[in-house]
């Protein structure tokens, strides 16, 4: 008797030489798309095409935009998580709500194992791994691509021996698009010294655009307009994407830390990402104190390192988004941006919550809630532990 085996599938060479291999290992294999952003109607039509042809039993497709945002991006958001002050963790939030929603369809269809295509050389094997234990810990974890160690060309003969032709992979790099963003690797992200040109990002060129601009509302830290027009945020989100696109924003490299160890430089276009952690960013200067701001950048770091890591599904996880959302109780308003090519500038804020009040003081001019001589008081005991230890040093 045949063991189900669910396999997250993007139709692709890598999960499809799963679907063949498993076969082979005596599985019934059902495959699983989930939809983070990034796949058109037609390429997902196209999926779910290939699927039965490739011999498996069956395909689900899972929507699983509004609860990427609602369960990752929107901590995201309130953190103003840039790894490295410029990577918006696409890949990472991704993964995770992914390997998510494998494991709860694994186990709805009562599957004997779960299984991915990554390979033994990057993040996502850790990332799929150890959600698939800690959410499925009773399925077995399958992932032939890691243990056979085979080349792409390898993968590609075994397809054509069993009647599944890949054309020979004529891109030179390798491209992940979702909803926060599209990784680019390849080529010149292989060296910390060469520049990834710009035909090498999904919105390619950027000519000479005139500037833009942008009007972002926010309501308890979450994105809820664009130009004064209502939408929820994967809508808001969709429309940043393709409205930043052309002009370039949110490109760049970074290079940082693996979960492996070892140094690793990815390309990155990621527009919406950019202006809305930009935009919000600012919208908190105004609204919040200087502790909570000092707090948010070093938690909301330590957050994204967790989901960057693997470690999402830690308690402590649900600690800081606990701590983030209690942050964002007076985050409501909208800021004003311009975007120019391939950068942008935040023009102006305003909210209800503000703690700027001209009306009772000005920096450096004027103000109504103290007296010039409470100031000097002031100045001179908030300088007494310097003169004390100046004082004692010089003995």
């Amino acid at each position: 008797m045949s063991k189900l085996a669910v396999l997250a599938f993007s139709g692709g060479l890598d999960t499809s030489f799963c679907v063949l291999y498993l076969k082979e290992q005596g599985y019934d294999v059902a495959t699983v798309t989930v939809n983070t952003g990034g796949f058109s109607p037609e390429e997902l039509a196209r999926i779910e095409a290939a699927s039965p042809k490739l011999g498996a039993v069956s395909h689900t497709t899972v929507d699983a935009r509004a609860g990427l945002f609602d369960g990752y991006l929107r901590y995201l958001i309130y953190g103003n998580v840039l790894r490295g002050q410029m990577y918006p963790l696409s890949v990472s939030a991704e993964r995770v709500c992914q390997a998510k929603a494998v494991a709860e369809l694994a186990k709805e269809m009562k599957a004997a194992a779960i299984a991915h295509g990554s390979t033994g050389a990057g993040n996502d094997q850790v990332r799929f791994d150890v959600a698939f234990r800690a959410l499925a810990p009773d399925l077995q974890i399958l992932t032939p691509i890691r243990d056979l160690a085979l080349s792409r060309a390898e993968e590609m003969a075994y397809c054509a021996d069993r009647g599944v032709i890949f054309p020979p992979k004529t891109k030179d790099y390798s491209i992940n698009e979702g909803m926060w963003g599209t990784s680019v690797g390849g080529r010149e992200t292989l060296d910390p010294w060469t520049s990834l040109p710009e035909a090498a990002y999904p919105g390619g060129a950027v000519g000479n655009l005139a500037p833009k601009g942008l009007v972002i509302g926010f309501e308890a830290g979450v994105p809820v307009s664009l130009d004064g027009n209502s939408m929820d945020p994967v809508t808001l989100i969709a429309q940043l994407n393709a409205i930043g696109k052309v002009y370039g924003i949110g490109r760049g490299v970074h290079l940082g830390d693996t979960i492996l160890g070892i140094k690793g430089r990815v390309g990155f276009e990621a527009p919406a990402a950019h202006l809305l952690i930009g935009a919000h960013r600012e919208l908190e200067k105004l609204v919040l104190s200087g502790k909570q701001l000092f707090w948010k950048e070093s938690l909301g770091n330590l957050y994204g390192s967790l989901l960057h890591e693997g470690h999402f599904l830690d308690p402590l996880a649900r600690d800081l988004e606990a701590f983030l959302q209690s942050s964002q109780d007076r985050v409501t308003g909208e800021v004003r941006l311009t975007l120019h090519p391939r950068t942008y500038q935040v023009e102006g804020v305003q909210s209800p919550y503000s703690l700027m009040d001209p009306r009772i003081a000005t920096y450096g001019e004027a103000n109504k809630m103290w007296t010039g001589d409470e100031a000097a008081g002031f100045a001179k005991l908030f300088g007494v532990q310097q003169v004390l230890t100046l004082k004692a040093k010089s003995n």
